[in-house]
């Protein structure tokens, strides 16, 4: 109530904020004349003026009219677009690292022009960050002009480009690319062997296109950089033709009634699948009918654990991951879409084993499971950046988690023009045949008038759903889904003409306008080089009538086919409508088989819908429901977040590690001398060494000196005569010993020195050490893997996982540490540097034996049975025999083992590893 009586008097937080920026476009705008009268020159060489103060340690802030002035004036001549008061307005909100919402069509991507520009003159280079690389280089290459003619180069990232043309990229003023290239560059940095390798400059200030998007619908899953791990696909095949054979529950089980009868039960909220009593039982026989399992052993025996991953993913693949929804598959690849933009993410794959079981399950060549090379979370990747800024049309409903998480405000811009759109009530019917039927309906009114329609679907299947039902019909429209991604721009281009009907999965971040009456731009441009003023001007004329066509008929209507667990995805859908002050429509049809209706509000609603007697064709539309469904969408959007928070909360502990050893590899490849570093190392591991075996302060009855000896020989090749050595000298202690091994160590590794010189010894010492660091933190974080995955079994002791995963983590950490520094001075103190002509004659030696080795194999093949030699005698007759020996048949007895088995011999270790080892 305090609250409500203070924001009537002083207004809101967002009100004030806007009441001070308004102030600063007013200086903006009385500079705009004196700007208007400087040539093309004078105003290009601001730039210059302004870097000279910046360096001269002038603020940004003071800069501010200055530069936004100047931005507005060249994009004004450049491009013919002069910023709106609100566009400044929102370029000072990005400039003080808070999010911009501006609704669609507002001109974001004239917006960051003014941010990007007053922070690049620091020269300490600005990331603009969209959703997908047509964005980057279509915005870079627009916007460029407005750089480029304020004398500021400009970059674009993409996968696959040249190194030097990536590093020249990072290297610009500007560098606009997707958050996943520049998450996998940050990686890739830190897993560069040499400086050069490198491509950024460090973290200055970015600007997020689609904010919402990228910080919180694709927080939950992190940046992987893998490798191929060893495992067999054949498991993944083996598993996957058991699943069908396995039945699901019909309903979930009730506490205090008999279990129901299936194999298993899906948990569609949480995404998993969980095995019943009698499924385990019945997975048991029949993986043992297929020869996965031996006969005497159980389905969750310690060393059956990979088959238990194997058929939880599996069992995950069939249930709850749906082709054309979850993935699409494209020339024997099982590719995954987007769940919230409708994209496809070629390159992306599923973790823990789910991509390869999709894979088995369609049929497609199995890829390897891989291994954690480097990871991070986008959570954690932005927020390394001195300062962040965002913008969306979409934020406020997320503004909490945007201040948690990553300590941005939410400011919402007001619009140019007032919105006239028209948002009507959600329609509800029983059965889904009976709303897409309404929906076909609606298409059909609309394009009676005249005016055009976008149908947003969840899913690529709904999408084609939607698409059979219109041929049938014969309604023509244009259909943009992960299938049709090339053709987005164009068809997007033409989805505002009149009666035009376009169908689209997930309209999020598409970074097109829909302008009614088409797209002028695209039409003009589409004109021959040699076109006349003439048919310019026809072109305008014509789109002129198509517009006010449009407009006439009531703007572009958006038909949503179901709502999303998102009011993000629904607000970004309806705000392709009633852009700049057009005028539009929106509905909303569910049915009660609707995913987020059938979780979370079906069963009430359906027993309220036919209560009062409702048909399957008669829509339900009341306020009381609608509540309901937001009430949902909040449910799962808060969900959502607690699964973001969480991942953060595990995710900050691996990052304090990840900063320190990334810090230190920085460090390294800076450095052109570690010597000081190493011996350092090398003292502590000698010491350590000595330590173990002589404690300090302790009676030679407490001496291991033959242990001691034989340690430093087998992990070192350092030969110290300990024994005899303290038997003859006098007044020998614990410290006396501990110097004699130390210097003993410090003359090996003199005498190295001595031997290949002391500037390769300085390469030697970098690299080995830069290669044990990498080495050791990949299997750090397959370490941090396991112990994620089985922490929360901890909270059945009454034990907080969260702390306990900090605890176990640094434990592992402190042993990673110590364990890059033995293996660091164990490989130096074994490395040895070949002269060439060692070289030369080991690779002599080499191929020698490679061929005697092919000559034996030819003969064996050759003969194929044992022949006694011309001229024989006892001497050949026992040469044959032994031959014969030798090529007789072996019979094996009992089954083959699996190389991926365990060993029969009781080792742990699996056959291919053990007894099964290929010689």
């Amino acid at each position: 109530m305090f609250n409500r009586v203070l924001t009537s008097i002083f207004g809101s937080r967002n009100d004030r904020v806007l009441r001070q920026l308004s102030r600063i476009v007013a200086r903006i705008n009385a500079l705009e004349p004196e700007m208007q009268r400087l040539n093309d020159s004078a105003l290009r060489g601001k730039t210059a003026e302004f870097r000279q103060r910046v360096a001269a340690g002038e603020g940004l802030d003071r800069l501010l009219p200055e530069a936004y002035a100047v931005v507005r004036e060249a994009s004004r001549r450049v491009l013919g677009l002069r910023h709106y008061d609100v566009q400044l307005i929102g370029g000072m909100v990005l400039h003080q690292g808070k999010i911009a919402e501006m609704r669609t069509g507002e001109g974001k991507t004239l917006v960051a022009t003014l941010p990007v520009y007053l922070n690049a003159l620091e020269g300490k280079g600005v990331h603009v960050v969209t959703v997908n690389d047509y964005l980057a280089k279509r915005d870079a290459a627009w916007m460029g002009k407005v750089y480029n003619f304020l004398d500021m180069t400009v970059g674009v990232v993409w996968p696959g480009m040249d190194h030097g043309d990536k590093r020249a990229a990072y290297a610009a003023d500007i560098t606009y690319g997707t958050n996943h290239e520049f998450g996998f560059d940050y990686l890739r940095d830190n897993m560069a062997v040499s400086k050069d390798q490198r491509y950024q400059r460090g973290l200055h200030y970015a600007i997020v296109d689609e904010v919402d998007s990228i910080l919180i619908d694709e927080a939950r899953t992190p940046l992987i950089i893998s490798g191929p791990a060893e495992e067999s696909p054949e498991l993944y095949i083996r598993v996957n033709r058991i699943v069908p054979k396995l039945t699901r529950q019909t309903k979930d089980n009730v506490p205090g009634e008999p279990p129901e009868p299936g194999d298993y039960f899906v948990d569609e909220k949480q995404k998993q699948v969980h095995l019943s009593e009698e499924g385990m039982e019945h997975a048991e026989q029949l993986l043992r009918e297929a020869g996965v399992l031996d006969a005497d052993s159980g389905l969750y025996d310690a060393r059956n654990l990979a088959v238990v991953h194997h058929l939880n993913a599996a069992l995950r693949a069939h249930t709850l991951y749906h082709r054309d929804v979850d993935y699409i598959v494209r020339d024997g690849e099982v590719i995954i879409v987007d769940e919230f933009t409708g994209r496809t993410l070629p390159g992306r794959r599923w973790s823990d084993g789910l991509h390869q079981a999709v894979e088995a399950k369609e049929g497609v060549p199995i890829q390897r499971e891989n291994q954690t090379l480097a990871t991070i979370t986008f959570q954690n990747l932005f927020r390394m950046y001195d300062k962040l800024a965002g913008m969306t049309g979409t934020a406020d409903t997320e503004a909490y988690e945007f201040q948690q998480i990553y300590g941005l405000e939410v400011v919402v811009i007001p619009t140019n023009k007032p919105m006239i759109r028209k948002d009507a009530s959600d329609l509800v019917f029983l059965k889904p045949e009976a709303k897409f039927k309404a929906v076909l309906e609606d298409i059909r009114e609309c394009r009676e008038r005249g005016q055009p329609v976008l149908v947003g679907t969840a899913s690529i299947e709904v999408s084609e759903l939607v698409s059979d039902m219109l041929k049938k019909a014969g309604i023509p429209h244009e259909v943009l889904n992960a299938k049709q991604h090339e053709r987005e721009a164009h068809i997007i281009e033409q989805a505002g003409r009149p009666g035009a009907v376009t169908i689209a999965t997930n309209m999020a971040g598409r970074g097109t306008d829909i302008v009614l009456g088409g797209s002028l731009d695209a039409e003009l441009a589409a004109l021959p080089e040699n076109a006349t003023e003439a048919d310019r001007e026809r072109v305008r004329a014509e789109w002129k009538k198509r517009h006010e066509q449009v407009v006439a008929a009531g703007g572009l209507h958006i038909i949503g086919t179901e709502r999303h667990e998102s009011r993000r995805v629904d607000n970004q859908l309806r705000g392709r409508s009633g852009r700049q002050g057009d005028p539009g429509s929106s509905r909303f049809y569910l049915s009660l088989q609707d995913n987020l209706m059938r979780i979370f509000a079906g069963e009430w609603v359906g027993r309220w819908m036919r209560a009062f007697g409702m048909k399957e064709d008669d829509a339900l539309e009341d306020r009381m429901v609608s509540r309901q469904i937001e009430k949902a969408q909040r449910k799962v959007e808060q969900h959502n977040f607690d699964i973001r928070k969480n991942l953060l909360e595990f995710d900050d502990t691996a990052n304090d590690q990840r900063k320190v050893i990334y810090q230190q590899r920085l460090e390294l490849l800076e450095a052109d001398d570690v010597s000081d570093t190493v011996a350092d190392i090398r003292r502590d591991v000698f010491a350590g060494v000595a330590q173990s075996y002589v404690p300090r302060e302790s009676v030679d009855e407490q001496w291991n000196l033959a242990g001691l000896e034989n340690a430093l020989e087998s992990d070192f090749g350092l030969k110290v005569d300990l024994v005899r050595w303290a038997e003859t000298a006098q007044d020998v202690d614990a410290e006396a010993i501990h110097r004699r091994v130390i210097d003993a160590a410090e003359a090996l590794f003199a005498e190295k020195e001595r031997q290949i010189g002391p500037e390769v010894m300085r390469a030697l010492e970098k690299h080995v050490m830069l290669s044990v660091l990498d080495s050791a933190w990949k299997e750090h974080l397959a370490s941090m893997d396991y112990l994620r995955q089985g922490i929360y079994l901890r909270s059945y002791a009454q034990i907080d996982p969260k702390k306990e995963y900090k605890r176990e983590s640094f434990r592992l950490f402190e042993a990673m540490l110590d364990r890059i520094k033995l293996e660091l001075v164990q490989t130096l103190a074994r490395v040895r540097i070949r002269s060439e002509e060692e070289v030369a004659a080991m690779e002599a030696e080499q191929r020698r034996l490679a061929a005697a080795r092919a000559m034996q194999f030819q003969h064996a093949e050759a003969t194929g049975f044992a022949a006694v030699p011309a001229g024989g005698g006892e001497g050949a007759q026992a040469e044959g025999a032994a031959v014969a020996a030798v090529a007789a048949p072996v019979v094996r007895e009992g089954r083959k083992i699996g190389r991926n088995e365990p060993c029969p011999c009781g080792s742990g270790k699996k056959y291919k590893h053990c007894h099964g080892a290929l010689n």
